[in-house]
């Protein structure tokens, strides 16, 4: 059966059986900072178990598109080792808020397996939760009752809380949960031995592939567990896996959701796919490396997250290195390539992702040029390695770490180049250096909760669209954080016109006033659907009436910038085409940034149109259309912008300037008209990474400011100019005669290198054939001291030149050595030695094996560094045997 028809048998089945079908939500999660991404099919549900929102519907299902690869769902380093595990998977999921409980949710799982996936009963195990004293909780024997409708009692197994119990966090929603496992062995070897005794022991032929959990209990702050009001559904099934038993494969990797981009890149690379999980088969498991990664990476992309160095960017750079290491290490390809599967997976999944094919020309794009980038890493980082590993025995932990954390370069590719150069890793000191920069991240981020403090039960309604004040309102609940030390308050009202970060616009700030004693509000955010009033006090009386004031004037100059981007958006996709898509923005009371897909630099023109355009838009005073709810059909029909990576309900809030220039699906706030903005200014435009491009402007008195500075600037300049006439062409003649005068003194000092010359060569020391110049030159311009060295090599058959000068009050050195003696022996590397040299000046540098460079801070450290070079140059030389 191939893998698309399994997938639609999944989503037919529970829809047939009344329950609705949803969309996958973004991989990259916005609005929930316990989670950076979907590591489960339950996490967009969050808020129903939480019971922070009432489900309208109550039966749902879908594929989720998951990502594990950080926290302790961290499946990274097993990926490619093994037949099962990956980055990104896909979860097939149903789920039940408050409508059936255990009995169904059996009932269907098995008829679904059975009956319509045809799995033999024979082969199924299912396991249950045995009971936990110390929490006092019994065996689940409901489930293992109506399990025997269906299964032989000795094929029902009690687990613990380790297998059999689910937890959503430390603390939260959980509850005992029941596993379906399928052994995979030939029918010969199952009758001679029960799989039983298997489940749960790590063997690969009996596995897990469907968990049912029964969602029954919250888990408090303090440990204790308190059932809930409600009980749900939450299950979850591997796509990935079930293909695999379903296609009779051993392996999820030979099922044909990955088979045909591992034929592709083995006839790419010219070496045959042999299927083999030996840890000496680096091929294969590099190809398994990159079917994989290719997946995570292209649903991040197409989500919205860039590759950068933070947040979710910076693991999907991980992933993407990690493939590139493994192509470059095991498959001898030295180009970009990963690109190159895109197609492939649009092909696959482009039907039910539509992200992704929408969106193909882009991720081609970032993803080819991150690789090239790399793939200049890594280039460099072996040089580095190359010349370590002439001079040293062990590669000191200290520089492992710092080509992993600085430049990227994985640690197992510097233990491999150890090993073919007969040297060692000290992989003890990059382990505690690795654990060191752990734990201070961990410490960093690391939040504390206190429970929730109930005051009385109700949802949070915002009506900051409208007002900007609520007169009374009353305080929900209030929970205690703790963050690097401080102790702030989260607290939730029943009604609030503070509006939440979200959407690249910032949360608000303002005060809170409990019997008219004032609580300032520092900033508002959104976890899940609560809108958290972030203080750093607690009121004197949380049950008072409370009268709730958004900084007014704050939120004023933040939407005049929020509806500056949906202006500024319409008018990039006027100028430059269709495919500017938004990826990213900022919108504070200060400025706008706004990131969008392009791919070249926007020149002078372009800006000047773009810029006009909006202001044009401000000028004509257009008028806010909003239509706060509205079916998401109509507002699709209506051409209404939609971002990728946005997870959208079925009704939306559609903001409209003009219907012929500007709608978008937007939560923000925004002006009643579009004069209110004044003006508006572009200060910026550049690239964020490939195919991605980021303006900066402002607006109103922002702008005012911005463009006032810039006349104050030319009016102070013309006025050093003494008022000329025409200050262009006045300034013209000032640089055309900086740069004659610049020619002379760099005539004048070559002439003054050449005197020095003479005088270098007389006296140049001569060891063992080898002249020798070490000196200090009072020259302080390194383009004419490097000129110098060249000149000097070229005076001798076998020469090393080590110069030491100041330029712009730094320190610099310059070490250059004759090629015959660079290739007679590895020891010989001004690119080492200069490092070497450098540390006296507190400064470091590097360069070629005949020529590098160094600057630093410390010009004291001059003799230091040269007396050293002296002593090392001359012991070196003695102990060569140079012919």
């Amino acid at each position: 059966m191939e893998s698309r028809k399994i997938r639609q048998m999944f989503l037919d089945y529970f829809e047939e059986k009344s329950h609705k079908l949803v969309p996958s939500a973004p991989i990259v999660v916005k609005n929930d900072p316990t989670l950076m991404f979907t590591n489960a099919g339950m996490n967009q549900f969050k808020d129903y178990f939480l019971g922070n929102k009432k489900a309208e519907i109550t039966r749902v299902a879908d594929t989720q598109k998951c990502l594990r690869v950080s926290g302790k769902h961290n499946d990274l380093e097993e990926v490619g080792a093994d037949g099962y595990h990956h980055t990104m998977f896909e979860m097939l999921g149903n789920w039940s808020f408050g409508d059936y409980f255990k009995e169904e949710s059996i009932d269907m799982a098995w008829e679904l397996l059975t009956k319509k996936y045809g799995l033999d009963p024979s082969s199924i195990y299912v396991t249950v939760f045995g009971g936990d004293s110390s929490e006092g909780l019994e065996p689940d024997h409901e489930a293992v009752g109506y399990w025997k409708k269906w299964i032989a009692e000795d094929r029902i197994l009690f687990f613990g809380k380790k297998d059999n119990f689910w937890e959503m966090g430390e603390s939260g929603p959980c509850g005992p949960c029941s596993e379906i496992h399928i052994d995979l062995r030939p029918a010969d070897v199952q009758k001679s031995q029960s799989g039983a005794a298997l489940v749960n022991q790590g063997v690969p032929e009996v596995m897990e592939i469907w968990n049912l959990v029964f969602i029954q209990f919250n888990r408090k702050a303090d440990g204790s567990l308190e059932p809930l009001p409600d009980k749900h559904i939450d299950t979850g099934m591997g796509f990935e896996r079930l293909s695999m038993v379903l296609q009779k494969k051993s392996s999820s990797y030979d099922t044909d959701i990955f088979s045909e981009m591992i034929h592709f890149i083995s006839e790419f690379s010219g070496i045959p796919y042999t299927g083999s999980y030996q840890p000496t088969a680096k091929s294969d498991m590099a190809m398994r490396v990159l079917v994989d990664h290719i997946r995570a990476i292209v649903c991040t992309i197409a989500d919205g997250s860039i590759p950068s160095n933070t947040g979710s960017g910076y693991v999907i750079r991980r992933i993407l290195r990690r493939a590139v290491r493994y192509y470059y290490s095991y498959l001898q390809i030295k180009d970009p390539f990963l690109f190159r599967l895109v197609p492939y997976l649009v092909n696959s999944m482009g039907d039910v992702f539509t992200e992704i094919q929408k969106q193909q020309e882009l991720i081609i794009k970032v993803i080819r040029e991150e690789e090239l980038s790399f793939l200049r890493t890594l280039e460099g980082g072996l040089k580095r390695l190359e010349g370590i590993t002439t001079l040293e025995t062990i590669i000191p932990g200290q520089l492992a770490f710092e080509l992993y954390d600085t430049f990227g370069f994985p640690f197992d590719l510097t233990s491999l180049i150890a090993r073919e150069n007969k040297l060692e890793v000290d992989e003890t000191g990059f382990k505690a250096l690795l654990t060191q920069q752990k734990e201070r991240s961990r410490a960093d981020g690391k939040k504390e909760y206190s429970d929730w403090n109930i005051i009385k039960n109700g949802q949070c309604i915002f009506v900051g669209y409208d007002t900007q004040e609520v007169e009374e309102t009353e305080l929900l609940r209030w929970r205690q954080i703790q963050l690097k030390g401080k102790t702030k308050y989260q607290l939730v009202l029943a009604q609030t016109a503070f509006y939440p970060e979200g959407g690249g616009q910032v949360g608000d700030r303002g005060l809170l006033y409990f019997d008219n004693v004032p609580t300032e509000v520092m900033d508002t955010v959104k976890e899940n659907d609560l809108i958290l009033h972030i203080t750093e006090s607690l009121p004197a009386n949380p049950e008072a009436k409370v009268r709730a004031v958004v900084n007014g004037y704050r939120r004023s100059l933040i939407e005049k910038n929020h509806s500056a981007t949906h202006l500024l958006h319409a008018a990039l996709r006027k100028r430059l085409g269709n495919h500017v898509s938004q990826k990213g923005s900022l919108v504070n009371e200060d400025y706008l940034r706004f990131d969008f897909s392009h791919f070249q630099k926007l020149d002078a023109e372009d800006l000047l149109y773009i810029e006009q355009l909006v202001n044009e838009k401000i000028r004509e005073d257009i008028a806010l259309e909003e239509a706060r709810q509205m079916p998401i059909e109509q507002a699709k029909n209506a051409g209404a912008m939609m971002l990728f990576g946005e997870k959208y309900g079925e009704v939306v809030r559609m903001i409209t300037f003009d219907p012929a220039y500007s709608i978008e699906l937007c939560g923000g706030c925004h002006v009643p008209s579009t004069g209110t903005l004044g003006y508006f200014k572009i200060i910026s435009e550049g690239a964020v990474a490939a195919g991605i491009r980021r303006i900066e402007a402002v607006t109103a008195s922002k702008a005012e400011s911005y463009i006032n500075k810039q006349f104050q600037q030319l009016h102070d300049i013309k006025q050093l100019m003494n008022l000329p006439a025409d200050p262009i062409k006045q300034l013209e003649s000032i640089l055309e005669e900086n740069k004659s005068l610049q020619k002379q003194i760099t005539q004048m000092q070559e002439e003054a290198a050449s005197g020095i010359k003479t005088d270098l060569i007389r006296g140049a020391k001569q060891i063992s054939g080898v002249a020798v110049v070490v000196e200090k030159i009072a020259i302080n311009d390194g383009k004419v001291i490097k000129n110098l060295c060249y000149q000097l090599a070229g005076e001798f058959e076998k020469c090393i030149v080590v110069f030491a000068f100041e330029e712009q009050g730094k320190p610099q050195l310059m070490c250059m050595i004759s090629q015959s003696l660079v290739d007679y022996s590895k020891d010989f590397n001004a690119s080492l030695w200069i490092r070497k040299f450098a540390s006296h000046i507190q400064g470091g540098g590097g360069g070629q094996s005949f020529f590098a460079t160094a600057g630093g801070k410390d010009a004291s450290g001059i003799e230091a560094a040269l007396n050293e070079a002296r002593t090392f140059i001359d012991e070196l030389i003695k102990k060569s045997i140079i012919a």
